[in-house]
């Protein structure tokens, strides 16, 4: 049995590790939109935000004030799992002490602060049931400078594919700088409102050279992102070649009456991490 002990120990550390370490695919996408740049505003914020990455490294501290709102994704397999919500929480709890994070999450009424990013409902924790003996545990802390960019449409099933692409563009010029951009853009379409902007976040889980599987959606994200990208926006919202490092879309059927388009936009600090644990 996998002890809630071991999934509070896991959540700690890759918690940790997600704040302090950004993803390889992303760290290597940035250099690649710093040595492409020619706009000297554009390759100064570039080479600054790298020099952050590599101080949060060398240092052991956060990339980013925003420590994030605590997301949890979940792959469960054919696993006994002692207490697995309290494991999740009790890890999240943890690592804002020892880490340590910022205290972020309040009551969205009163503006109370927990202290200890944790609340009603909160770690928000996504279960997936998986064909396997497993269980996999991804952080995904998100930082509301992006979060309150994000943007959800119910479209018409006659708005097609370009109604989605000027969604797309539409929602990131109305972002422009917000979110910090060079972003990661998630894109999720069809099933229901909260399914779309669901799928639109764990678009965000995907390496960024990833192509995807299916061939209308590959060709989708790559003129998405060269459309972002034409916006000119750029690194910080100061203008360049760079306002999104790439663009992933994921797809579900839908009722015939409707067209759901989710985004979830994501700063340059697109952080996460993951542990798989087995049952012994």
């Amino acid at each position: 049995m996998i002890t809630q002990k071991q999934v509070e120990d896991a959540v700690c550390r890759i918690y940790r590790d997600a704040v302090i370490e950004l993803p390889e695919d992303v760290t290597l996408a940035l250099r690649r939109a710093h040595e492409n740049e020619d706009n000297k505003t554009a390759r100064l914020n570039l080479g600054t935000v790298l020099k952050n990455i590599e101080a949060a490294n060398t240092d052991g501290i956060p990339m980013c004030q925003d420590t994030g709102l605590p997301i949890v994704f979940v792959k469960l397999g054919r696993v006994r799992v002692e207490n697995l919500y309290q494991g999740i929480r009790n890890g999240v709890e943890r690592a804002t002490m020892e880490v340590p994070l910022r205290p972020n999450v309040v009551d969205p009424l009163t503006r109370k602060n927990t202290g200890t990013n944790t609340g009603k409902g909160i770690p928000q924790v996504d279960v997936e049931l998986v064909d396997g003996d497993y269980l996999e545990l991804t952080v995904f802390p998100k930082g509301f400078g992006s979060e309150n960019n994000n943007a959800l449409k119910m479209g018409l099933p006659g708005e097609g594919v370009e109604g989605i692409k000027n969604f797309v563009v539409e929602t990131v010029k109305a972002a422009g700088g917000k979110p910090c951009p060079p972003t990661r853009i998630g894109v999720g379409i069809g099933g229901s409102s909260d399914m779309a902007l669901k799928l639109a976040k764990k678009a965000l889980l995907r390496d960024v050279q990833d192509k995807n599987s299916d061939e209308r959606l590959s060709k989708l994200e790559e003129e998405l992102l060269e459309a972002v990208n034409a916006t000119g926006i750029g690194p910080m919202g100061l203008g360049g070649k760079t306002t999104a490092l790439d663009v992933k879309v994921e797809m579900v059927d839908t009722h015939t009456a409707g067209l759901p388009i989710g985004i979830c936009i994501q700063c340059w600090a697109a952080r996460h991490s993951s542990i798989v644990l087995m049952d012994e």
